[in-house]
């Protein structure tokens, strides 16, 4: 029966239906029956241009637009259930509507071919993925943004190498990782730019003497345009690519902030408290609260990265125009996008209810440690001295405390006075950190005023569009 069905797909050239190894091997159909919607959106527009055009009359183009949408009827009742036997999904749709339609159902191929007919598919299904990522990069930046708010003046250790460098407001730190995620939004759209050219009417490689209007499909599936070249339309796999490799920042992103929350959770920093609604625990150990959450999202990022060498190396030696390796970008595409889209909601959902800053444990971080010292430098530059001249002095200084275990801040007056002039007793005040802090005015910097600048034009840009209900 298989060999049968096989051999009917194809000509009269073939005499033998592939081996059933093989035709499993070659069929696509247990993976890109996810395009079945793409597949029938391409597939209604291209019988009306085809009506419209006069290449089939318009009483065949309705009859194929109303087997089309029975097909779709059928999809979402479960009672169209494509075998091995279609080998892809546009296959199984051209054979139900003939079985439907009859003669009239074998005039929905003219004029195209399943090259040009599968990037159309995968254009618009990617499309309208990105469009979905971009939902859900604006639903962390929420996440994050309402966190922010709520710790402006919280403080936290700001670190270089992993080591204590400057307080920094907690909502300052929070919002670097708005600002990755809106150039994850903006490089998506850039992406999707590319994704938004119709190759549809290319056909197999090289056109097709079929007099249709390939604008005019374009047009009616929100295309912006069309291939220029027939070659091309069929053999990009570029904007897959791209489309991967933007996904692959997303993860690196959240894998920053996965890292990050797993390190603010562990005893050792003690920053944040982990809910029972994004926490699991021990088989063995009764006390223990788990990350999975970043640590699952922190792995989770290899297989993005994976995706993005599979499709570069699909695609780094293959002649023009259509090969069967291109076959290959689906499983990459669908996996990539599930993958991305799953850890974005999952570190949505743990900074909107999985964790809790402990703004009492930070506040004791950021006062037990030498972070105030460039602000030291600082008070001597303004008062005249040198800068490299008071950043050896203040380095010796942080020596000799660290030699007697004491922090700057526990320094009597007499001791500054000793290795300057300069300081006077408003010392104590400016290396406080919240005054710390408050300094750092420059634009961009940590200041407090700043960052609610920052927070306000983030809240106006977002608004609350995608917050959880």
């Amino acid at each position: 029966m298989a060999v049968d069905s096989s051999a009917s797909t194809w000509s009269e050239r073939f005499e033998q239906g592939l081996h059933p190894a093989i035709e499993r091997f070659n069929a696509s159909i247990g993976f890109d029956i996810a395009l079945l919607q793409e597949d029938l959106d391409g597939s209604v527009a291209h019988a009306r241009m085809l009506g419209r055009c006069g290449v089939i009359s318009e009483a065949e183009a309705h009859q194929l637009v109303a087997g089309l949408e029975q097909i779709r009827a059928e999809a979402a009742a479960g009672s169209f259930k494509p075998d091995l036997a279609d080998e892809d999904v546009h296959f199984a749709v051209e054979r139900r509507l003939t079985e439907l339609l009859g003669a009239v159902g074998k005039k929905l191929h003219t004029g195209r071919s399943r090259n040009d007919q599968v990037g159309t598919d995968v254009r618009l299904w990617l499309r309208r993925q990105i469009d979905a990522i971009d939902g859900d990069l604006e639903r962390l930046q929420l996440a994050l943004l309402t966190q922010a708010e709520q710790h402006v003046e919280t403080l936290i250790p700001g670190y270089t190498h992993l080591q204590r460098a400057q307080p920094l407001s907690l909502a300052h730190h929070l919002l670097a990782y708005i600002e990755m995620a809106q150039r994850d939004r903006d490089r998506l759209a850039d992406v999707r730019r590319r994704v938004n050219l119709c190759p549809l009417g290319a056909a197999a490689l090289a056109g097709t003497p079929v007099p249709i209007d390939r604008r005019q499909t374009a047009a009616e599936l929100g295309f912006e345009a069309i291939y220029a070249n027939s070659l091309d339309a069929v053999s990009d796999r570029d904007f897959a690519v791209e489309f991967m490799a933007a996904a692959s920042l997303v993860l690196a992103h959240l894998s920053r902030l996965s890292e990050e929350a797993i390190l603010w959770a562990s005893e050792e920093f003690g920053f944040v408290t982990l809910t029972d609604r994004c926490a699991t625990g021990s088989s063995l150990m009764p006390q223990k609260k788990n990350p999975d959450v970043p640590e699952l999202v922190r792995g989770k990022s290899g297989r993005v990265f994976g995706h993005l060498i599979g499709l570069l190396t699909m695609i780094k030696g293959l002649p023009l125009a259509y090969n069967k390796d291109f076959q290959e970008d689906k499983e990459a595409l669908f996996d990539g996008v599930a993958t991305v889209r799953a850890c974005l909601e999952a570190m949505a959902i743990l900074f909107e209810e999985g964790l809790e800053f402990r703004p009492q444990r930070l506040a004791a971080a950021v006062a037990a440690d030498f972070a105030n010292a460039t602000d030291v430098a600082d008070y001597l530059v303004a008062r005249g001295v040198p800068f490299r001249e008071a950043y050896q002095l203040v380095g010796g200084l942080v020596k000799t405390c660290v030699a007697e275990g004491t922090l700057l801040r526990d320094l009597p007056l007499g001791r500054w006075q000793q290795l300057h002039p300069a300081f006077e007793s408003d010392i104590f005040a400016a290396i406080e950190p919240r005054q710390v802090v408050a300094a750092r005015r420059s634009e961009g910097g940590t200041g407090f005023e700043g960052v609610r600048q920052q927070l306000a034009a983030h809240r106006n840009r977002l608004g609350t569009v995608g917050r959880p209900t």
